[in-house]
């Protein structure tokens, strides 16, 4: 975190912004991904204020311009990691393995900070770092991602080169519930159990929907948290729209395992109207005959 200190209350204010903000964008543009908004807000705003040990970003202020995919000829260009500070041995590294939660990430580090609340203007806009979908390159993103059970192993093996090192800090990341289904995110949890990665923390949006609507329609995952224990994770389950209950699962006891948290959350927290789409969320478009109702949640907020 950044040396200023926030209060619980803080933490809800900069939750509450981030769903406003990303409605805000939906209204604008017709659509977004505003429910993974809905369900994360809490859980981020607690990661980046009352969690994550960071030292002070060395990313540029504003958004900067991106020249394109890295290539042998264009290298010269800043990892979305150098928002969260640099890699010492006593500071925390956070992965972002749902990618598509990228305006999420971007609005708390703009609450916290970390990048100027002017770069969002630059969201989706071509040519700039401020994607939809994060990459290496994208504000807050250590690699680039997506929710298929590729950067828990990246974060998973990061976290064992560190205890081999003996260095002290953490290795968070954040998951969606939907990429649980990947054979490869199970291989990862297997990994981390037997080589007792206790510095590597797991934290999950269980919001219960994905691409094709709700998880348990397209392949069902229950017990979770059974099966977390079972491939050698300690495993806690909390409210993710309670602060406190975060702050206090993400500091639970776990000797000798990886800790996976587990945030039950709701993809229509804090606007009404989207309980109706349930549980197609995945990506929410809002029609012009749609636009006054939300623009008076957006007024109201």
């Amino acid at each position: 975190m950044e040396s200023k200190k926030y209060t619980k209350s803080d933490t809800q204010d900069i939750a509450n912004q981030i769903r406003k903000q990303i409605l805000g964008i939906a209204i604008k543009t017709g659509g977004c991904y505003l429910a993974q908004a809905c369900s994360s807000a809490e859980i981020i705003a607690a990661l980046y204020t009352q969690v994550l040990h960071l030292g002070p970003s060395v990313g540029e202020w504003e958004a900067i311009p991106f020249p394109g995919v890295p290539g042998p000829d264009n290298m010269d260009y800043q990892r979305g990691s150098a928002y969260h500070g640099l890699p010492d041995p006593d500071k925390d590294r956070f992965f972002v393995s749902c990618c598509h939660y990228a305006s999420v990430i971007y609005c708390a580090l703009a609450a916290v900070g970390r990048i100027s609340p002017s770069a969002l203007e630059k969201f989706n806009v071509d040519g700039w770092n401020m994607e939809m979908i994060g990459a290496e390159h994208s504000p807050g993103f250590e690699n680039t991602a997506g929710s298929l059970g590729l950067t828990v192993s990246i974060a998973a093996g990061t976290a064992h080169a560190r205890k081999m090192k003996g260095e002290s800090g953490l290795v968070y990341c954040l998951m969606g519930d939907g990429e649980l289904q990947e054979g490869q995110t199970w291989e990862c949890v297997q990994a981390a159990g037997y080589y007792h990665l206790d510095n590597f923390i797991m934290v999950v949006d269980v919001n219960g929907q994905q691409v094709e609507g709700a998880i348990e329609d397209q392949m069902a995952e229950e017990p979770l948290a059974d099966r977390f224990q079972a491939f050698g994770a300690a495993c806690v389950s909390c409210d993710g729209h309670d602060i406190d209950a975060i702050i206090e699962a993400c500091r639970a006891e776990h000797v000798g395992k990886p800790l996976v948290v587990l945030c039950k959350t709701k993809g229509y927290t804090g606007i009404p109207p989207l309980e109706k789409k349930w549980p197609f969320l995945h990506f929410v478009r809002i029609s012009e005959a749609e636009k006054p109702e939300y623009q008076k949640i957006y007024d109201e907020m």
